[in-house]
């Protein structure tokens, strides 16, 4: 049995990461992945896989029942810098659709989209050659693609 509840240690790790890039004007390495992996498990209703092996992050309840689901993250530090990118996407694996959870500079979500994994793979094949090969996508392609699936303002649409 832990000491802390998850909900208070994902509170402190992005306060704390947060503070790190204010001090030394970088992001602290692989943290967004995992605050965003546990807000859209609370936020969407989804359930983390403890065996993450399979090519997914978490299975679907609700609106998004029995999905098998990637959840990426990208933290915008800076809304003028455009060409963003999301993590690899792996088009090998076994999966649904993939989340994509965007942060403010605190670490705290503000939007959540969805997009299948025909749209994806259609979108990454229209790609140059070297980014087809490495799974990338931009954010703004993946919004094209996806779907606004939660808001801040709004909760859960």
């Amino acid at each position: 049995m832990t000491v802390y509840a998850l909900d208070k240690l994902i509170a402190e790790t992005r306060r704390l990461a947060a503070e790190y890039r204010r001090t030394t004007g970088k992001p602290l390495p692989g943290v967004s992945n995992e605050i965003a992996e546990n807000d859209a498990a609370r936020l969407l209703d989804l359930t983390l896989c403890e065996d993450r092996g399979n090519g997914y992050d978490a299975v679907g309840s609700g609106q998004f029942e029995g999905k098998r689901v990637i959840i990426k993250a990208r933290t915008i530090f800076d809304d003028s810098k455009s060409g963003q990118r999301i993590g690899q996407l792996k088009v090998d694996k076994d999966w649904d659709s993939v989340i994509l959870v965007l942060m403010d500079e605190d670490y705290e979500p503000f939007e959540m989209f969805e997009a299948e994994r025909e749209d994806i793979i259609d979108a990454i094949d229209g790609a140059s050659t070297s980014r087809k090969k490495r799974g990338a996508m931009s954010v703004a392609r993946f919004k094209i693609v996806g779907q606004l699936v939660w808001t801040r303002e709004e909760g859960r649409l």
